[in-house]
């Protein structure tokens, strides 16, 4: 049956961590003033007028193949300082453009490799940020770690500065996959990094792990959930790996014959679910786990689950700050996007202007469809109670994968299946006005759902 259903739904389609997907946004070019005028606006009739600040940190010493991240491979640390120098910069024709102190709840440094960078650079950096801002009571903050470069110094001034989330990049344990990625780190490596993260107090460790992989196999996935259940990280990111070589020419580096079909990739995260469960790990959306006692599982039983650029997440924000090179902002009715090269942002910047290179302001039909996906995506469930037209207008493209027991729709609630879980994005496309007709879907734009 599964093989029947990836033959049937394995199709290109947007991943939807925001809504409409970048390739439908409608303006090549949003001016300085629009923008910020946009995201001053929904700040001030937002309930919740918090900011989250996402920061892009671009730099690696050395390339992971499977990455299709915006990154710069290079060893010159000497281009750090001038980096960090624009961001500051950044941030500070953002605070100017404030008539209140900006209230700070979120703050996420991602990459690249931002463990790339000194601990002494990144408090100068993180110490800008917080100049002037409200800290807003349940505020968190968080970065991303290199297990082959994140020092006990880098924890330790990190967790000084309010840092109390770190997560790790660890993908597969086994070597021959991490030599397939050219992402070797040994395994004591991790363990340190766990150990260091412990000591010093963070509340949350999370491992990101990749399924899909060139010469992975159920042993391999075996192997790294064993580890898992060794470290016992509070959270797992286990996705989907995405093969788009027509944006990310690394992943030419091997041949598609080296990947394992979709009916056994599929299994692959259906092993590694069933072996997270059994560790007691709770399954957030279609990509995420997470312990009972995470945030993140709670968050979920509360109903205030929410997903956007960074995976899923407690932040309820609309309104998102992106620093840094290939950044993307967002606010309610907005989306702008940094330039992506580092020369271009770092000039734009010292010219005293965002770097922003597109943009899209959205309809109310945006809006509408923005919410719609996420309660899907995030909850499994959507009450189209207040938008009983919509469901009206889908039914006829939802009977198929009601048919094939993806959800189930009572009255005017769709509720969601186990088995629709692993076709969620499917079940989204149907609300997608771009994507409903399919003719989008047939471009390579997107990752494959399976």
């Amino acid at each position: 049956m599964i093989q029947s259903l990836i033959s049937k739904y394995n199709k290109a389609i947007p991943r939807y961590t925001s809504y409409p997907p970048v390739p439908q946004w409608n303006n090549a070019v949003m001016s300085q003033k629009t923008w910020l005028s946009v995201l001053n606006k929904d700040i001030r009739i937002a309930e919740d007028k918090s900011l989250s600040i996402y920061i892009h940190l671009p730099f690696c010493e050395s390339l992971c193949t499977y990455c299709g991240c915006n990154k710069r491979i290079t060893k010159r640390h000497e281009m750090e300082h001038p980096y960090i120098e624009a961001v500051k910069k950044e941030w500070t024709i953002y605070k100017n453009s404030f008539n209140h102190k900006p209230q700070l709840k979120y703050l996420h440094l991602g990459g690249g490799t931002p463990t790339f960078f000194s601990p002494d650079n990144l408090k100068d950096l993180i110490s800008h940020i917080l100049k002037d801002v409200e800290l807003v009571q349940d505020h968190s903050f968080s970065f991303e770690g290199h297990p082959n470069n994140t020092t006990y110094q880098h924890l330790s001034t990190l967790k000084e500065l309010g840092f109390n989330r770190v997560s790790y990049g660890v993908q597969d344990f086994t070597f021959e996959v991490q030599k397939a990625i050219h992402r070797i780190q040994p395994e004591e490596n991790v363990e340190k990094v766990v150990r260091d993260a412990r000591s010093l107090g963070y509340e949350s460790v999370n491992f990101d792990l990749v399924y899909g992989l060139p010469f992975q196999s159920k042993e391999s996935i075996a192997t790294t959930i064993e580890k898992v259940a060794e470290y016992k990280p509070e959270r797992i990111a286990l996705y989907s790996y995405a093969h788009v070589p027509w944006v990310s020419k690394s992943q030419r580096g091997y041949d598609e014959s080296n990947l394992p079909a979709p009916e056994e990739k599929l299994s692959f995260y259906l092993f590694a679910k069933d072996q997270l469960l059994d560790l007691g790990y709770e399954q957030i959306g279609m990509d995420h786990f997470a312990l009972p006692s995470d945030e993140l599982a709670i968050a979920k039983k509360l109903g205030k689950l929410n997903r956007n650029f960074m995976g899923y997440t407690t932040d309820n924000s609309k309104q998102m700050i992106g620093l840094g090179c290939s950044s993307i902002s967002s606010s309610e009715h907005a989306f702008v996007q940094n330039e992506k090269a580092v020369e271009a942002y770092q000039e734009s910047i010292n010219n005293h202007k965002l770097p922003i290179i597109k943009g899209h302001l959205m309809n109310f039909q945006e809006v509408e469809t923005s919410e719609i996906i996420s309660k899907l995506i995030c909850n499994g469930l959507y009450d189209f109670q207040d938008k009983v037209e919509r469901l009206d207008e889908a039914r006829a493209n939802l009977k198929p994968l009601e048919d094939d027991n993806l959800l189930i729709i009572e009255g005017n609630t769709l509720n969601v299946t186990e088995l629709g879980m692993l076709f969620i994005r499917n079940i989204c496309v149907v609300f997608d006005p771009y994507l409903a007709n399919n003719k989008l879907s047939e471009k390579k734009v997107f990752s494959q759902s399976v």
